[in-house]
């Protein structure tokens, strides 16, 4: 905490003298207030008869007085807030640097709803914490020393009562704080649960009102906040007997003091306007007793809330930046560091074409000669190596999600990933931008292992579009500028054309400078997709990867895609997961993943002949095709010969377009799809 403290440390050296003046000032009254009483209504020193100058002096005086304090303490209270509020600034912004740099695996661990409690409420408790400990701490330990110097300067029997009174005091207030110093970290615990329900019922509001589960989540969210209010009732029931305790105290001081000065006027120790002062004196030390009650409790809590910081700041990122490449121009052939491919530097050339590509498959994107990639372009960047690499999830079940993976992707290549739910398409592409790191074995990227990249130089040659698009509610423009912060209009309108954005954003009043709602809301998922595919294209990055960010396009719209990637982009390596074979046959090659392991790795033709769980998928989605198709032909019988026949023609047609597309290629103009769509 001293480390936020000492940027500060003006500030937090001005706010407690400024105190001291104030409560100086506080201790000052109750001696102006006795000289009135004795000698300006009483006249003890003056032969019985009042002084009203000495009464009208004094008072001025004690107005001066408590201006110069209220002075003091106006500017103490600014000082203290500058000192508490900048700490807590600079403490929330680190914690946020730091939620920032964790992995998935950790920020799992807290819980989304954990970690906005932690950067909020605790904070805010932790600058209170700050606050009270430099005003309130000062002030009370000024007025309870001062307090009690002040009253036995009057007469020593007074301090008979505060030595009786104070420990007293002191026992309750150990007492009490002890008792409801556990429930602290717990009532944090009880409002991140809080927390965690209304932020899973604010994102997933859709789900809640298609599933009719308000009323549910009315009782979870109702649960989860009687907790939370049971808990601090706790804490306030606790406390409620304390302040009773303590003002029972006070009051019998009181009139002990009252007592003891009334024998003491009669002997003539003391006069009444001391006992009036000693009575001040005695409210002002245990109301600082009292007060020192309500600052332990803002200790206990903001000690419980710091911990919880700390647990977050003290986190090492189980993700952490590798050495870095020394020198990048250097070592361009060595680490497969290169400058973005000129037009002149196209790999490969385009071996036929294929109207199916067009009606939604990549369209042999990036395909060159017999299905491999030219010499030239293995000079290029975008190289990637799986060797040996197996995958379990941190924090699970243990169960390994891919297991011995060895693929190699050529700079420029176009890979498919083709497999059924949970096969870890996903997984083995999360492991190339080091959203995770692998279990055993290596990932190289341009000959250099993952783990030795720094991780802005590795994602920096790295662009994702997902399949859950997330888009800030900011324009259209600041969404895509996450690509390339310093992208110039044509290039923003370039990306957007490639991905199939541009028609809709230009439909927009605004365009570009369109807001988009929180999540993208107020977007279609298939727009939400474009947009995330816009932003990876204008990255510009050397490998580009697709993971199901299609799966809401329709099927003209994705073969113009994949065609405006064969075109635009042919020197970036792409690696494109998919569900159907129709988006992917296309490709150089097609990786099948059966269970974790890589079943088979080959151009469609050759996975056609030699794999039997390709043979199967595709099998199966050419059967759900026929049955559409006979859905639409009418209403007769699945087994009638004719239907058949017409389904398997319906079929066929593609691959007649295609033949008779690849015959007159200069009839490629993008228009084929859309007849077929």
């Amino acid at each position: 905490m001293l480390k936020y403290l000492k940027k500060y440390w003006f500030f937090a050296l001005l706010a407690p003298l400024f105190m001291i003046g104030e409560a100086s000032m506080d201790l000052l009254q109750p001696r102006l207030m006795s000289r009135i009483v004795d000698d300006g209504v009483l006249g003890l020193n003056h032969g019985g008869a009042g002084d009203l100058n000495l009464v009208l002096t004094t008072g001025v005086r004690m107005i001066g007085f408590v201006a110069l304090g209220g002075f003091f303490g106006v500017m103490c209270g600014v000082f203290a807030n500058l000192c508490s509020q900048n700490f807590g600034n600079d403490m929330r912004k680190d914690t946020f640097r730091k939620i920032m740099s964790l992995s998935f695996q950790q920020t799992d661990q807290f819980s989304t709803g954990s970690l906005i409690t932690r950067v909020t409420n605790d904070i805010t408790q932790i600058q209170n914490l700050v606050a009270q400990i430099i005003r309130g701490f000062i002030r009370n330990i000024m007025l309870m020393g001062g307090g009690i110097v002040c009253m036995m300067s009057l007469d020593l029997s007074f301090g008979a009562v505060v030595a009786c009174a104070f420990p007293l005091l002191l026992v309750c207030v150990v007492f009490f704080i002890s008792r409801v110093n556990p429930f602290f970290s717990l009532l944090q615990k009880k409002l991140d649960r809080v927390n965690s329900v209304m932020q899973e019922n604010v994102t997933g509001s859709r789900v809640v009102k298609a599933y009719v589960r308000e009323e549910y989540e009315k009782k979870r969210f109702g649960d989860a906040n009687q907790e939370l209010v049971d808990t601090q009732l706790r804490i306030l029931t606790i406390f409620s007997y304390m302040t009773p305790i303590m003002n029972i105290v006070l009051n019998l001081s009181v009139v002990a003091v009252i007592r003891i000065g009334a024998f003491r006027v009669q002997e003539g120790a003391v006069t009444p306007g001391n006992v009036m002062a000693a009575i001040t004196y005695l409210s002002q030390i245990l109301n600082g007793v009292m007060m020192f009650a309500m600052i332990f409790q803002n200790i206990s809590r903001g000690m419980a809330s710091y911990r919880r910081i700390r647990e977050v700041l003290d986190c090492e990122p189980a993700i952490a930046d590798g050495a870095g490449v020394a020198d990048k121009a250097g070592a361009g052939d060595e680490t497969g560091i290169a400058d973005k491919p000129d037009a002149g530097d196209l790999i490969g050339t385009v071996d036929g074409t294929d109207i199916a590509g067009k009606i939604g498959s990549v369209d042999k994107v990036g395909i060159v000669d017999e299905g491999r990639i030219s010499s030239e372009g293995k000079k290029k960047g975008g190289r990637i190596e799986f060797r040996n690499v197996s995958f379990a999830y941190p924090n699970g079940s243990g169960e390994t999600v891919l297991e011995n993976i060895n693929l190699t992707i050529e700079p420029g290549e176009t890979l498919a990933i083709l497999g059924a739910t949970g096969s870890g398409k996903s997984s083995l592409v999360n492991l190339i931008p080091r959203f995770y790191d692998a279990t055993e074995g290596e990932v190289l990227v341009d000959g250099r292992n993952v783990k030795d990249y720094r991780l802005k130089e590795l994602r920096d040659k790295i662009a994702v579009a997902l399949q859950k698009s997330e888009l800030f509610g900011t324009t259209i423009r600041e969404n895509l500028l996450w690509g390339k912060g310093d992208a110039s209009q044509e290039e923003l309108e370039q990306a957007a054309r490639d991905a199939q954005a541009e028609e809709f954003i230009r439909s927009k009043p605004e365009g570009f400078e369109t807001v988009v709602a929180e999540k993208g809301m107020s977007l279609s998922g298939g727009q939400k997709q474009r947009l995330s595919i816009s932003r990876a294209l204008l990255k510009k990055a050397e490998i580009l990867i697709f993971d199901d960010s299609t799966s809401a396009l329709d099927l003209k719209t994705e073969a113009d895609l994949y065609d405006a990637l064969r075109t635009h982009y042919k020197g970036v390596t792409k690696i494109i997961i998919a569900q159907r074979i129709a988006s992917v046959k296309g490709a150089d090659r097609i990786a099948v993943i059966d269970n974790g392991t890589i079943a088979a790795c080959a151009p469609h033709a050759q996975l056609m002949e030699t794999s039997e769980i390709y043979q199967d998928i595709y099998k199966s989605q050419l059967k759900a095709e026929k049955e559409l198709d006979m859905e639409v032909l009418g209403e007769a019988p699945v087994g009638e010969p004719e239907v058949k026949a017409q389904a398997e023609e319906s079929v066929r047609e593609p691959e007649i377009k295609v033949q008779a597309e690849a015959q007159a290629p200069d009839m490629r103009n993008g228009e084929g799809g859309g007849d077929h769509e």
